[in-house]
């Protein structure tokens, strides 16, 4: 059934952020002394925010200055400041939704700061989603709450049983079937489970996605 809205994550789905971003975040806490591999961070904390993942950490006993979340963010800036590849078929894709008439938006936990910095450097693709760039922590309301996909749903018009979401992470496909949408699951590199867990559509490509939603 073609759906009323396509809400999109960003890291991970839109752009290819997530490494350099958990790369930075892992060294930053070795450097603090928490003993943890880069494999942990991506099981663990993906599809958070800085400040919970801080939160957490603080939770088990690592002990971090009270500005880390803005220490690392400006880390986090720094290192992605350039050369963030956008996902292969994301133009192509964003094409099709257009040619058929459905909107689009993005919910991310990350900053409305990230969101421009990454989604900036592809200028024609930025073009299409200025205006419609939604930020949990902006709105308070960061994932798996549902009301950042609520919201998104709203700017566009579209009733959230008849929108879709696009997540690559457990924490945003649960925010999805919070929010009584349906959720595929972005899983390129294999890594299925967890999203299958929560009810994700599994896809490998954003090539297959146009047949998934019946366009």
């Amino acid at each position: 059934m073609k759906p009323s809205a396509v809400l999109f994550d960003c890291d991970g789905v839109l752009v290819d952020s997530e490494p350099e971003t958990l790369r930075v975040i892992h060294e930053d806490l070795i450097a603090h002394g928490m003993d943890i591999t880069l494999h942990e961070m991506e099981e663990r904390f993906v599809g958070g925010t800085v400040p919970a993942i801080a939160e957490r950490v603080r939770a088990i006993g690592v002990d971090l200055p009270d500005d880390w979340s803005a220490r690392v963010y400006d880390k986090i800036y720094a290192a992605l400041a350039e050369n963030v590849a956008l996902m292969d078929g994301v133009p192509e894709l964003l094409d099709i939704l257009d040619a058929a008439g459905v909107p689009y938006a993005v919910g991310s936990n990350g900053t409305p700061e990230k969101m421009d910095l990454t989604l900036g450097q592809h200028p024609d693709v930025y073009a299409r989603l200025k205006g419609r760039l939604y930020s949990g922590q902006a709105l308070n309301c960061a994932k798996p709450d549902p009301g950042l996909y609520l919201h998104a749903a709203a700017a566009v018009n579209a009733a959230p049983e008849q929108a879709v979401v696009i997540e690559d992470s457990a924490t945003g496909a649960r925010a999805a079937a919070r929010a009584g949408m349906r959720c595929f699951g972005y899983a390129p590199h294999g890594k299925d489970q967890a999203l299958r867990d929560e009810g994700a559509v599994i896809f490998t490509s954003m090539r297959d996605l146009p047949g998934l939603l019946g366009l």
